[in-house]
């Protein structure tokens, strides 16, 4: 899946998405200096670029062009962007960020309301900047029988659509430990965007009751090999743990591997070593590289022009409202 490698383009998509999901300040009271979409988009940017709060700050004021872009008149200090962060990404905001991103995709025509294929997975992240040498060197000096190793990473599953590449759902965590935790979180949320006909996930999430509760709840067929458990010749337990022993090589489970694609782009887009060091603001980072990711798949090409012209006539510059798109 091709992605917008154009600083401009994604600084601007993105603060569209903000002006459409963000009110324009805070509170009553605040000082109006700059909107709550100008410090998003600046913070989309930030991940796009793989920078800290300080270079990015220094860029916007070395680029008086890409602060112009979303009107940006005076550069924040980086401080502010920290303290954005915090407010602007906490898990109510981001859902509904993630969800203008999905809403752009079905403008686009990339998406319906239907999804024939999803798939669902957990990927770890690195909670520092580590160097593989660094780890061979630590391999090799431990003692017999022992490898390098992190008491704690961060991790996140990933629910996304298997021809568009986009992310429908993410729950950030931490690991190590089982991919179970977030399949009904993942699904819940991602069926609140688009109705999922089928979804396929690995042996990791395999269970009688993941396959009640995305049947029962939602009306969606799973295809998880049913491979927990003691080996044995005996079939297993549960009747659609069985139906996935006999038939899931008949069925487009083979298409799971689309999420380790929408895994590689995410770390080799954005880097796979998070930049924060507590978990609140790495769950927050996580976010927004999520829907830093489905902005760069949501660059702007001609599809996305064929939306009626009202949806795109405004721009930064123009002083309008584009609160027609949300509707």
């Amino acid at each position: 899946m091709k992605t917008s490698k154009s600083p401009k383009r994604v600084l601007w998509f993105a603060y569209l998405i903000g002006q459409l999901v963000l009110p324009d300040y805070s509170c009553p009271y605040s000082r109006k200096t700059y909107t709550q979409s100008q410090l998003f988009a600046c913070l989309v940017l930030k991940e796009f670029l793989q920078l800290d709060y300080r270079k990015l700050a220094a860029l916007l004021n070395d680029s008086g062009d890409l602060a112009a872009v979303i009107d940006l008149a005076r550069v924040p200090h980086f401080t502010t962007f920290q303290k954005a962060a915090a407010r602007l990404l906490l898990n109510r905001h981001a859902q509904r960020l993630l969800d203008k991103t999905i809403h752009f995709a079905q403008v686009q025509r990339r998406l319906t309301g239907r999804v024939s294929l999803a798939a669902l997975d957990g990927t770890g992240l690195e909670s520092r900047h580590v160097s593989q040498y660094y780890l061979r060197r630590c391999a090799g000096t431990a003692k017999s029988g022992k490898k390098a190793s992190f008491r704690y990473f961060p991790k996140v599953g990933v629910l996304c659509d298997t021809q568009t590449h986009l992310v429908l759902a993410a729950v950030p965590e931490r690991g190590p430990g089982s991919d179970g935790t977030h399949f009904q979180r993942a699904i819940s949320e991602a069926q609140a965007r688009v109705k999922i006909e089928t979804l396929a996930a690995d042996a990791g999430y395999d269970g009688e009751h993941r396959h009640r509760f995305s049947r029962e709840k939602y009306g969606m067929r799973a295809l998880i090999p049913p491979r927990i458990g003691r080996p044995t010749d005996k079939p297993p337990t549960g009747y659609w743990r069985r139906q996935m022993k006999s038939r899931l090589h008949l069925t487009r489970y083979s298409q799971r591997w689309q999420v380790e694609t929408v895994h590689s782009m995410l770390k080799r887009l954005l880097g796979s070593a998070l930049r924060a060091r507590k978990y609140w603001t790495q769950y927050r980072e996580i976010l927004l590289r999520i829907v830093t990711l489905n902005v760069m798949i949501l660059r702007r090409t001609e599809g996305f022009y064929r939306a009626p012209s009202w949806q795109f006539s405004t721009s930064p510059s123009s002083g309008q409202s584009p609160s027609r798109l949300a509707k």
